[in-house]
């Protein structure tokens, strides 16, 4: 029988900080493909410093696509998909291992555990946080969606031990500029499919995602980061209407 091999697939655009040891954690796949999006602070020298094939993509078609392009570039049985500021714990690594060694499904899971300046997040609606992401070939493809991209596949997936360390935003710089990249693209994906959106739907939908990640999500038991993903969540949702708004009409300004 033919052993099953891996591939690791990761988009970038200057993702430096965390690539080094984001690789170095998936050292024992067969292969790595970096699909890098014109980065300028060395992503590129970084991966191709631990074995990584790198292909620079400009071209930016949304998440979703470019994490397809990473996955077809490889030619291994299975592949897992991660993010650059993602680790994979040892742990994590060895049941991925064990399962390429005795495939018992066609999709697993992984348990995320993600971090906001520093601080591990255990509630806020982002944990527990399980997403499918080692999959056998033509098994599962990516949404088409510009963000918030989702893996699609028909058979159950199964649930891996071990942690998917994501350090997602470092500092309150990188929070803001991730709260102006996800707003801007989720009113460009909802411009795409014919919505429309106003200050009214932006205060409401706004307040709605505060109540829900900080109360329902109990996102108060995360203490001050929790507060700060529930305003976090709450800018994100009120611009994304505000953009969308916009783009219905480009004269919108306070009304």
């Amino acid at each position: 029988m033919q052993e099953n091999t891996l591939g690791v697939a990761i988009i970038t655009r200057n993702a430096a900080a965390r690539l080094a040891q984001c690789l170095q954690a998936v050292a024992f796949a067969d292969q790595i493909v970096v699909i890098d999006g014109g980065s300028t602070d060395g992503t590129a020298d970084i991966a191709r410093a631990h074995g990584a094939r790198v292909i620079e993509q400009t071209d930016w078609p949304g998440f979703g696509p470019q994490k397809n392009r990473a996955a077809d570039a490889l030619d291994t049985s299975w592949i897992l998909s991660i993010d650059a500021d993602e680790i994979v714990s040892p742990e994590l690594a060895s049941a991925i291992r064990a399962a390429l060694a005795a495939p018992t499904a066609h999709v697993y899971a992984v348990d995320r555990l993600s971090s906001f300046c520093g601080h591990w997040i255990h509630h806020s609606g982002w944990y527990p946080d399980w997403i499918p992401r080692l999959f056998k070939r033509g098994a599962a493809r990516f949404s088409d969606d510009l963000v918030h991209e989702r893996l699609v596949f028909d058979t159950p997936a199964q649930r891996l031990t071990g942690k998917l360390m994501h350090y997602s935003y470092e500092d309150f710089e990188g929070v803001l500029r991730k709260l102006d990249a996800y707003s801007t693209a989720g009113a460009q994906q909802r411009h795409a499919a014919g919505q429309g959106g106003s200050f009214g739907k932006a205060l409401g939908r706004g307040a709605w995602a505060f109540v829900r990640t900080y109360l329902l999500r109990r996102g108060f038991l995360d203490g001050r980061a929790g507060f700060m993903i529930a305003v976090f969540n709450a800018e994100t949702v009120y611009y994304r209407f505000l953009k969308l708004a916009r783009m219905g009409d480009p004269h919108i300004r306070d009304q």
